[in-house]
């Protein structure tokens, strides 16, 4: 029974950030069609390229493994973006998926570019198997910023991946410059998560790991109480 998910109290979490959302002007909603997405994210002139983590042409998303979060405005136009899926590492780890590219194609040898590296040293990676939450493409239009959206994306996305998979952890690859800003919504993170470079995409990124465990994440939600309210809606520090 411990491992049963409540809807209500999930139910709740997410109610609490979809409200702060639209305090801010944000209309949120969740989508399953990575073509669709892909679609609008390509379509977003400021947005950076989204990973092959998240694109049909490279990656096989299974339905039910995955989702993408779209938020727009007073006038319907895109302010923000993120997208998040599920891997069964059960016979690997998160290093291990990432160094050999399968986190990124659904074949590296047919997708991957000779000269594609991922390296990987973050020791708690190699600890990661079992069901992991991977999100990522996360975007905010820059007159959203420094408003608390991140907050409210991470909140909105753990909500819904707890009651869809309840994984054994979420992580995140992100850039340190996010971390020193307090940007980060997972109380975990380590250097060199990814040192990765993707030729034909254009990618060359040094991420640090960033996570939370399936059980804090649990203890998060079914803590949920009205000071979630005011975390949520509150902008952190910059």
């Amino acid at each position: 029974m411990q491992n049963l998910v409540n809807p209500l109290q999930v139910s709740r979490f997410l109610q609490v950030y979809d409200d702060a959302a639209a305090q801010k002007g944000i209309k949120l909603s969740i989508g399953f069609d990575f073509h669709e997405y892909v679609s609008i994210t390509r379509a977003t002139p400021t947005k950076p390229p989204t990973y092959p983590n998240f694109r049909p042409d490279r990656s096989l998303i299974r339905p039910g493994e995955g989702y993408c979060i779209i938020g727009v405005d007073k006038n319907n136009e895109v302010a923000l973006l993120s997208a998040a899926r599920l891997y069964d590492l059960s016979l690997s780890n998160f290093a291990e998926h990432l160094q050999s590219l399968k986190a990124f194609y659904a074949d590296p040898i047919v997708h991957a570019h000779p000269q594609d590296r991922c390296t990987c040293i973050a020791p708690s990676a190699k600890k990661m198997t079992g069901k992991v939450a991977y999100h990522g493409d996360f975007w905010v239009r820059r007159d959203f910023r420094g408003q608390g959206m991140t907050r409210i994306e991470a909140g909105i996305a753990h909500a819904v991946s707890f009651a869809m998979w309840s994984p054994d952890f979420i992580c995140a690859l992100v850039g340190s410059w996010l971390l020193d800003k307090g940007l980060s919504e997972m109380p975990h993170y380590e250097p060199g998560g990814s040192i990765l470079k993707l030729v034909e995409e254009g990618i060359a990124d040094d991420d640090s790991l960033n996570w939370i465990t399936g059980e804090e994440l649990r203890s998060r939600v079914n803590r949920h109480d009205e000071r979630e309210q005011i975390s949520a809606t509150r902008s952190p520090p910059i």
